[in-house]
């Protein structure tokens, strides 16, 4: 296994558990009745950690492919990122509640 498949395991694994715990521990405030903000924070950091988890991979990626000086997938994987952040400005801009 590569250095960077180990560090994207990594990442991957890291996003997924502290999303699953965040979204575990809002879940069981929302069914005791708990504080009712700090389920919501609990449940929204949840998401958001898990939408980023493939942002923090794609980044990570870059850093890698830059130190190998791997030009080539280094503006590829870049390509990848501009994609994703247009895409979320996108659903963020055409969501947009008036």
């Amino acid at each position: 296994m590569s250095r960077l498949e180990r560090i994207i395991g990594g990442v991957l694994r890291a996003g997924v558990i502290t999303s699953s715990i965040c979204l575990g521990a809002g879940l069981v405030l929302t069914l005791v009745g708990g504080a009712a903000a700090a389920a919501n924070a609990l449940l929204q950091t949840g998401v958001i950690v898990l939408l980023a988890t493939p942002v923090a991979r794609v980044l990570v990626s870059i850093a890698e492919y830059a130190q190998q000086r791997d030009w080539r997938f280094t503006l590829l994987t870049l390509v990848v990122l501009v994609e994703l952040l247009a895409s979320a400005v996108a659903a963020l801009f055409f969501n947009r509640r008036l």
